[in-house]
């Protein structure tokens, strides 16, 4: 094996780009950004009525923001909405 020798400001100021690169790491999952869909896109999604999304509303069964008029879903919460729902293939019978 071979050994490489580094003076003390060489090995400095590689542990200084090193913290540089894991704090770059750890920030890059902190900006993660939540993703909304305005009404109509939810509705084209799920391909549903705008009835259909006034009654999931009223019923809890997907969570909303409202902004004047304006209605928007997370993405998250209809990937939710969708796993909540979801039935795994029955076997043969």
């Amino acid at each position: 094996m071979e050994a490489i020798i580094i003076t003390k400001d060489q090995f400095s100021d590689l542990m200084s780009k090193l913290d540089l690169i894991q704090n770059q790491l750890n920030t890059k999952g902190d900006n993660k950004k939540e993703t909304f869909l305005d009404n109509q896109e939810f509705l084209l999604l799920m391909k549903i009525s705008k009835r259909t999304a006034q009654t999931w509303r009223d019923e809890g069964k997907i969570s909303f923001s409202q902004v004047g008029s304006k209605i928007y879903y997370k993405l998250s919460d209809v990937e939710k909405l969708l796993q909540e729902h979801y039935n795994k293939s029955f076997k043969g019978r």
